[in-house]
């Protein structure tokens, strides 16, 4: 009897992480550059002396989803979307990383941030004048011009670092930003900027996550959810009956 309880335990916890996951999903349907969480799950056997039948369900995320998202215009000069493959590089406490999200902001010193990261160019973080105008070309190269200004006086003001690594070599980080796998010694390695990316100045990529079949998976798995709790009532009432069954003919 309790061969059914492992599994039906164990399948509701999934379950319940794996209605974390589509929640986090559903949630950034509408984030700039967003990539889904995938998911899975798989039967692991538990191991131990007289328990070779028993096993136990695990939740796991393989990866992320890398299909692109639709690109919308938006209009603002910094806003960007990657046109194709391609990642934008910025920079973190723990080092570089990489978005695909390009709603980018000036902050009070000057310096280019994506989601109040500084954005990395080709020799470190970017800084514009203060109140300049600020254009970002399809390669990436960003032009200023101070108002009050003769116009022919925009001049480049750093060009953003892009990279294309290869499809799927990127891991999501806890930041939600993507690193490269570490190497043998531990470290993560820094890609190095990829000439032939190109951009969209005023448009914006979406999420890639399809809210409707995000639907259906959350749907799906509250259901699950419930079939398993059922089937734990199920093993409970079943096993009084027998303890009763005993101690009537016993």
């Amino acid at each position: 009897m309790d061969r059914i309880l492992y599994t039906a335990m164990s399948g509701a916890k999934q379950s319940m992480d794996l209605q974390a996951v589509i929640n986090h999903n559903l949630a950034n349907a509408a984030t700039p550059g967003f990539r889904a969480e995938l998911q899975a799950m798989r039967a692991v056997p538990v191991n131990g002396e007289g328990l070779p039948t028993r096993t136990v369900v695990a939740a796991t995320t393989p990866g992320s989803d890398f299909s692109h998202g639709a690109i919308s215009t938006t209009g603002r000069e910094l806003d960007v979307a990657i046109d194709g493959n391609g990642w934008l590089a910025v920079q973190t406490p723990d080092g570089e990383a990489y978005t695909r999200r390009g709603d980018l902001q000036i902050d009070a010193n000057g310096v280019l941030t994506s989601m109040g990261r500084p954005v990395m160019g080709d020799g470190g973080p970017i800084v514009v004048p203060l109140g300049a105008d600020v254009s970002i070309g399809s390669d990436g190269t960003l032009s200023a011009l101070i108002p009050g200004t003769d116009p022919t006086t925009r001049g480049p003001a750093g060009r953003l670092k892009l990279v294309n690594p290869e499809p799927g070599s990127l891991q999501r980080g806890v930041d939600g930003l993507f690193r490269p796998a570490a190497n043998a010694e531990g470290n993560v390695p820094v890609l190095q900027a990829d000439e032939n990316v190109r951009v969209v100045s005023g448009a914006l990529e979406g999420s890639n996550v399809s809210v409707t079949e995000t639907m259906v998976a959350m749907i799906d798995s509250a259901r699950r959810y419930d079939m398993q709790m059922k089937a734990i009532e199920n093993v409970d009432e079943n096993e009084q009956r027998a303890n009763n069954l005993l101690s009537v003919t016993g």
